[in-house]
Parts: C-alpha cells; sequence; structure tokens
C-alpha cells in the first residue's frame, strides 16, 4: 500500500523525507557510476525498473477490506545491490502519484523509505545470507522477493502506528491494528510475488545468462571490476 496523498502529519511526511534522502542521494551515485564502469547492464536494469513498476502498481483487494499490491523490487535488489533501488524505486513512486493516484508527493518520502530503502535492502540481506549459507539459488531468489515484499508492508505500518497512535494502547496497540490489516494480508502477495521474481530470474538466466554470470548470479565468468 502506498501511503496516500495528506494522509500523514506534516511532522512526519518531512521527517521520512529527510531520512530517505541519504539514500537516494547514495544509490544515485552508486548506480551512476556502476553504469558508466559497465553500461551494457542498462537493459537488465531497465528490465528490473519495469518489473518493479508493473507489480507495485497492480492495485488488489485485500481481505480486510483494504487494497494491497506486490512491491517488485526484490529482482532489482537481486541482480544490483540495494542501493540500485533506491533511485528506482523514487522514479517509480513519482511516476504513480503523478499518473496513477498511487501514494503522493508529500507522502514520497515515506512511501520511497519503506518500498525503495526498506523492502530492496532487506532482499539483498536474505539472498546474500541464505547463498553464505549455502541455500540454493531459487531459495535464495524466493525468499529474498517474499520478504523483500513484506518488511515493505511492516514499514509502513510502523509508519502509520508512529503517525496514529492508539489512544489507550499507543504505539503497540496501533501497530499490531495497521500490520493486521497491512502486513499480515500481504504475506499471500509476498508469496505470489516471491514465485513470479523467480520465474522471471529463471528468463534472465536461460537468455541472458552471459550478463548473470558478470554479475556472479550464475556459476562461470566471474564479474569485471
Amino acid at each position: 500500500m502506498h501511503i496516500m496523498e495528506g494522509f500523514l502529519p506534516v511532522a512526519h511526511a518531512a521527517g521520512w523525507t529527510l531520512a530517505s534522502a541519504p539514500f537516494l542521494a547514495w544509490g544515485l551515485i552508486s548506480l551512476r557510476r556502476r553504469l558508466r564502469e559497465q553500461p551494457e547492464q542498462r537493459m537488465l536494469l531497465g528490465v528490473a525498473a519495469a518489473f518493479a513498476f508493473i507489480l507495485s502498481a497492480l492495485k488488489l483487494p485485500s481481505v480486510t477490506g483494504s487494497s494491497s499490491h506486490p512491491t517488485g523490487v526484490g529482482l532489482g535488489a537481486v541482480l544490483f545491490g540495494p542501493l540500485a533501488m533506491v533511485p528506482v524505486g523514487f522514479v517509480i513512486l513519482l511516476f504513480q502519484a503523478l499518473l496513477l493516484a498511487h501514494g503522493g508527493l508529500t507522502t514520497l518520502g515515506a512511501n520511497l523509505f519503506s518500498l525503495g530503502i526498506v523492502g530492496p535492502f532487506v532482499a539483498a540481506g536474505v539472498f546474500r545470507a541464505l547463498r553464505g549459507l549455502g541455500a540454493s539459488l531459487a531459495l535464495g531468489v524466493f525468499l529474498a522477493a517474499a520478504l523483500g515484499d513484506l518488511a515493505t508492508y511492516v514499514t509502513t505500518s510502523v509508519q502509520l502506528a508512529w503517525a496514529f497512535p492508539d489512544p489507550v494502547g499507543g504505539f503497540a496497540a496501533s501497530f499490531a491494528k495497521f500490520a493486521g490489516i497491512f502486513a499480515l494480508t500481504q504475506v499471500p502477495l509476498a508469496i505470489v510475488e516471491g514465485l513470479l521474481t523467480l520465474a522471471i530470474f529463471n528468463g534472465l538466466a536461460r537468455f541472458n545468462g552471459e550478463e548473470l554470470r558478470r554479475l556472479k548470479l550464475l556459476p562461470g565468468q566471474e564479474a569485471r571490476a
């Protein structure tokens, strides 16, 4: 769920914008350097960005009467690392706010923090941890995408609970309410996103295996420095 325009108090909207800004700057510098050194990765990055844009634009009803959507950022995080997905996530969220009325400009920083920062960092961390433990590539990709998706919604629940604490139970009670609505009902979508991401990754491995080998994601040729 993108937090809609004007929903957050001004102080919270500004705070999340300030929290996201350093990651966006860092991601832009990192991505620019990567593409300057390895311009052949532009096509693969475009695939990852298009995948994230399409999935995150799907607005699906949830069992609680709200709406939800996949995030799509796990694929790019696995391929290029989490920093690359911060500017990609920013562009996606900006276009969706302007063209699709998903999210908003005042909540762009909060939505970027959950979808474009926490989601990719969790996905990349899960993937690297599982591969380091000797898990299969398929399991690593699936869980990276699924848990990155789920982490986005947990973060959104934290953001909303912080902005709107329960009058009696405070932050904890409010978080339980929002997490029950958004994070818990996101589990089936997270599983579906994991499977879709794995299917796309397998397609890339079949038709773009050389590029994945350069990224050290498939055995064979080492990545270029």
